[in-house]
């Protein structure tokens, strides 16, 4: 297991709340932004400030992590493609599980811990996997830059919502062409 570096922005040093049930401390920082926090087309962008509330409360097997996390959000609109701006509120919550708690608890199977069961490392939590979670959980599927964007025209890709009237005449059944050729033509005679 590699060992978190007490110095890095997501991690968190638990040390001063002891080990003592129902202690409990609160903490108000802002953090930069890892790579790649959210989805493909909507992310908060790497180095932006992640304003995390955060709450940790000592309880018998570990510490108990909830508080919120807001950021700024950058990307497109899955239907035009126009940018999008946005803020993101997330809610955190997690059980870090002391270490020999967990080996405890695996020796006796009393509990239900599996290998996703998150750890306290040296007395330290890496928050970077749950700010993750939450907030990729936290973002629409299919971000759009307003509820009833009307996409882009799927014939020339004008943006619908710039031009709404836009409209192209019906396309010809190749195999139909023939005949509205002549139609023209006995048009143009009639002329």
């Amino acid at each position: 297991m590699n060992s978190l570096d007490p110095r890095a922005p997501l991690v968190l040093d638990t040390r001063e709340l002891g080990r003592r049930p129902g202690s409990q401390r609160e903490l108000e920082l802002t953090v930069p932004a890892p790579a790649q926090l959210g989805i493909e087309v909507l992310s908060v962008p790497e180095g932006s400030p992640v304003e995390l509330d955060l709450r940790l409360e000592a309880v018998m097997e570990g510490v108990l992590l909830t508080g919120t996390a807001t950021a700024a959000l950058e990307g497109e609109c899955v239907r035009c493609l126009e940018p999008i701006e946005d803020e993101i509120f997330a809610r955190l919550q997690e059980l870090y599980v002391y270490p020999d708690q967990h080996t405890k608890a695996a020796e006796h199977d009393d509990r239900d811990l599996d290998d996703e069961t998150s750890l306290l490392e040296d007395d330290m939590i890496d928050l970077e996997p749950l700010l993750r979670d939450a907030v990729v959980l936290a973002l629409p599927f299919q971000p759009l830059c307003r509820d009833d964007c009307p996409g882009l025209c799927t014939e020339c890709g004008a943006r619908l919502a710039d031009d709404p009237d836009h409209t192209h005449e019906a396309p010809i059944d190749p195999r139909w062409a023939g005949l509205v050729e002549l139609q023209q033509d006995t048009q143009h005679h009639q002329d």
